[in-house]
C-alpha cells in the first residue's frame, strides 16, 4: 500500500482557495505514481522489453540497458522531490503562526538567529528587507528542529523569501517564494520525464533529444539541426521566466504568484531535462561512436 495514500493526516487535508494545497496534492499524486511504477518495473520482463528491438535485443540507442539514465534520474528526482515536498510539509507541521512574514536577500543568510540581518528593523520603502518587528517579530531557523531548520536554512540561503511573493501554510510562510516552488517542481518533473523517455546517446544534445520518437525528428538529423532544437527548447522554458523577472526588476510591473509559479515551472522543467541529459551522456559506455544508434541512420564522427 502507498504510504502517502494511507497517511491519515495527509488524506484529511481539505482543498482550499490557496493554490499551495493544490500543488501539494499534485506532489502526492506524483509520488504515488512513481511508487506504483517502481513496483511494476520490478517485473523482469518490463524493463527488458521497453523500446527493445526484437531482432537485436538492444534499446533505441544501441545499448542493452539504461542503468546510467535510471541512476542519474533517480538521484535527481529524489533530491528535488524531497526538497519540494518539504517546502510544504515544514510550514504545515510547525506550530501555527510560528514563521512570520519574511523578507531577505537572495544568496545570503538573513534569518539564522535573532541577531541576523533579516531580523533588524529595515526601512519598509527599501528594495531589500523590511521592519521585521511590524511583520510578526523575529525568526531564527537555527531554533527549529534539524530537519525543518535545514529546509528553512536552504530557503534563506537561496531565496529572497519576500512575503508578498510567497505563500503561507498553517499561517507559516513557506521556506521559498512561489517562483522557486515552480522551479523545483519543474526540475522534478523534468527529471522524471527524462527517466521515463531519455537515453544516453554519447553527446548531450543527442541524449536531450532522445526523449522524442526517432521517426518524429528524422528531419532534424537529416538537416543537422540538433543543437538548434535543443537551444530552442531551453529558450522556450527559460526566457519567459527571465522576461517576467527582469521586467519586474527594471520597471513598475509587478508579477503575480501564479505567473511566477508557471514561469518557474517551465524553466525548472527544461533545466531538469538538460541536467539529466548531461549527466547521463557517457561516451565510455559505448564501444565506439558508430555503435550509437541515431535517428535517420545518422552516425557520430569524431573530429
Amino acid at each position: 500500500m502507498c504510504i502517502f495514500c494511507s497517511h491519515r493526516e495527509i488524506a484529511s487535508i481539505q482543498v482550499e482557495d490557496s493554490p499551495t494545497i493544490l500543488i501539494a496534492g499534485s506532489i502526492v499524486v506524483t509520488a504515488c505514481t512513481i511508487y506504483n511504477r517502481r513496483l511494476k518495473s520490478e517485473e523482469p520482463e518490463n524493463e527488458a522489453s521497453e523500446n527493445v528491438k526484437p531482432d537485436s535485443g538492444k534499446l533505441k540507442n544501441g545499448k542493452t540497458d539504461r542503468k546510467r539514465e535510471l541512476r542519474v534520474s533517480s538521484i535527481l528526482c529524489s533530491i528535488s522531490g524531497f526538497l519540494l515536498l518539504m517546502f510544504f510539509v515544514s510550514p504545515l507541521m510547525l506550530a501555527e503562526g510560528s514563521v512570520p512574514e519574511l523578507s531577505g536577500r537572495a544568496n545570503a543568510i538573513d534569518y539564522m538567529d535573532g541577531g541576523s540581518w533579516g531580523n533588524n528593523d529595515h526601512d519598509e520603502r527599501g528594495d531589500l528587507g523590511h521592519n521585521q518587528s511590524a511583520h510578526g517579530g523575529s525568526f531564527a531557523w537555527s531554533e527549529l528542529n534539524p530537519v525543518f531548520g535545514f529546509v528553512y536554512a536552504f530557503g534563506d540561503i537561496n531565496c529572497h523569501q519576500k512575503h508578498d511573493r510567497s505563500w503561507s501554510i498553517n499561517e507559516n510562510q513557506m521556506p521559498v517564494c512561489a517562483r522557486d516552488v515552480g522551479i523545483f517542481m519543474g526540475f522534478f518533473m523534468g527529471s522524471l520525464f527524462f527517466r521515463l523517455k531519455g537515453y544516453n546517446r554519447w553527446t548531450v544534445r543527442d541524449s536531450f533529444l532522445s526523449v522524442f520518437d526517432d521517426d518524429s525528428i528524422k528531419s532534424v538529423y537529416i538537416n543537422d539541426g540538433r543543437m538548434r532544437l535543443m537551444i530552442l527548447f531551453l529558450a522556450l522554458g527559460i526566457v519567459p521566466m527571465a522576461i517576467d523577472g527582469f521586467t519586474q526588476l527594471l520597471s513598475g510591473y509587478e508579477s503575480t504568484n501564479i505567473v511566477r509559479l508557471i514561469t518557474g515551472f517551465m524553466a525548472g522543467f527544461v533545466i531538469g531535462w538538460f541536467v539529466n541529459s548531461a549527466l547521463s551522456s557517457r561516451p565510455e559506455l559505448f564501444d565506439s561512436p558508430s555503435s550509437v544508434v541515431l535517428p535517420a541512420g545518422s552516425k557520430l564522427i569524431l573530429k
